[in-house]
Formats: structure tokens, sequence, C-alpha cells
């Protein structure tokens, strides 16, 4: 379906999609759902002015709703549904009052390993939407965990959402684990900055076949800090930008 958008050649057709448009901004996307910007909890934003920064940002590149994402992570992040949920009233209100008119809610990125499948029965998770939620795990080798860990949570009613599939360099000569996951229930998460090359030209070329292959069903900006606010406002001027807006990410379903 979109594999023409990735052919090298010199058609017009190609020449054509490499033409990004002048006022090139995310708002068909509408929705990130993948960020940290809850001030001071986990490797995002550490004080409130960093979070109204990359709030800004946000709003200037065209998003109109944010669901920020804390990490959830037992050794060194722990946070809480109460703690994160405290974090977001601050920043809604210093949003509220600086005029950033975005729509702010929060969830989590929950780190899956021997402590999840605990830490999910000792509270409801912070969902996306419809009691989808964004998952995370290792990115140097499979947790032995993983599939069960995704089982118990479908059989608590959550739909994961896993978090930049891309990134795991242990999936990239085992492409059919990715098939399997979408197999198993579970959505996928592009990092927008994968498709410019941030993480490295691996991690690219995998991102682009998942995208061609029409493997995506979300995609989130995983911010931090100020230079990946600058790395995805300059993806706005690449051939990438094309591609992306024409996939039927499920972001703007949240705007809804």
């Amino acid at each position: 379906m979109f594999s023409r958008f990735f052919r090298r050649g010199n058609s017009e057709q190609e020449k054509s999609d490499a033409l990004v448009p002048s006022d090139a901004d995310w708002s068909f996307l509408g929705a990130d759902i993948h960020s940290h910007f809850v001030p001071g909890i986990d490797d995002g934003a550490k004080t409130i002015e960093d979070s109204l920064t990359l709030l800004r940002a946000m709003e200037a590149m065209g998003y109109k709703k944010i669901v920020t994402t804390p990490h959830v992570m037992s050794d060194f992040y722990p946070n809480n549904s109460q703690k994160i949920l405290a974090g977001l009233q601050t920043i809604q209100d210093a949003a509220r009052e600086n005029n950033i008119n975005l729509e702010i809610s929060a969830a989590a990125e929950y780190y899956i390993d021997e402590t999840f499948t605990e830490l999910m029965e000792r509270e409801p998770l912070l969902t996306i939407t419809k009691k989808q939620v964004l998952v995370e795990f290792s990115m140097l080798y499979e947790p032995p965990m993983l599939n069960s860990a995704l089982f118990n949570m479908q059989t608590a009613g959550y739909k994961p959402i896993i978090a930049h599939p891309e990134r795991y360099m242990f999936f990239h000569n085992k492409f059919e684990r990715y098939r399997e996951l979408r197999d198993r229930g579970c959505l996928l998460q592009l990092n927008l900055l994968s498709i410019s090359g941030y993480y490295g030209r691996n991690i690219m070329e995998v991102a682009l076949r998942l995208l061609e292959k029409g493997m995506y069903d979300y995609c989130g900006s995983d911010m931090h800090h100020e230079k990946h606010a600058a790395a995805l406002k300059g993806m706005l001027h690449s051939k990438a930008y094309n591609t992306l807006a024409k996939y039927p990410f499920l972001n703007s379903q949240l705007c809804l």
C-alpha cells in the first residue's frame, strides 16, 4: 500500500512526493501519545519551565492534544498513578496560566519486567484511551516474561501499545516477531524521530520497513527535551514528512 513512498528513482511522482508544503506541521496527527512532560519524575522535563517550553513547541507544531506518559519503572522511576496525576494537574494549571491551548492528559509508559504484573494487580493502569496502555521493555534483550506479561494485560482487559518497536535491536533479525506481536493483539507505536535517523541508520531502516508494511498503529514524539523538539521541527522540512502525512495513524481519533 505504501511501497511507492519508499522507491528510489527519478519519476515525476517521486519528485512530487519530495515537495514538502511550506506550511507543514503535525496537525494531521492531532494528538501525541508519547512524551515526558511531567516535571521532575523521570528523564524528561526537569522543571515546570521545561514543561512549558516543550508544550509551547508542540502547540507551535500543530498538535491539539497531548497524552503525556511518564516512565513507570521499578528500578529507576517508581512512579504511580497518584504521583503522575498530581503532576498532570501541575502542568495543566501552568499551561492554562500561560495561555497554552492544548488539551493535556496523562497516561504512563510502563516498563515490562518481573515486577510489572504485580504492579498491574496493585492498581489500575493509566490508559491512552479505551483501555489501551503504552508499554516498553529492555532494548538490549527480550525479557523472558514478555509474552506472559502481555497475556496478563489482555486478560485484565487492556490492549498493549508497544512503544518504539523499531528500537528493540534484538527484533531486527527476527522481523516475524513484529507480526507475532500484532497477531497477539498488540498495537505498535512509531517514534517519529526514528524515521529521521535520529537513533541511527539501522533503527531508521527497520522503522521504514514497518511503515511500508502498514504495521504501525500510532506514532509519538517520545519528547524529553528541547533537542527532541528541535529535531521534530526539523522533520517538517524533510521528505519523510510526506510519507508520514499519508499514513493512516490512529492519533487523530483521540481528538474526536
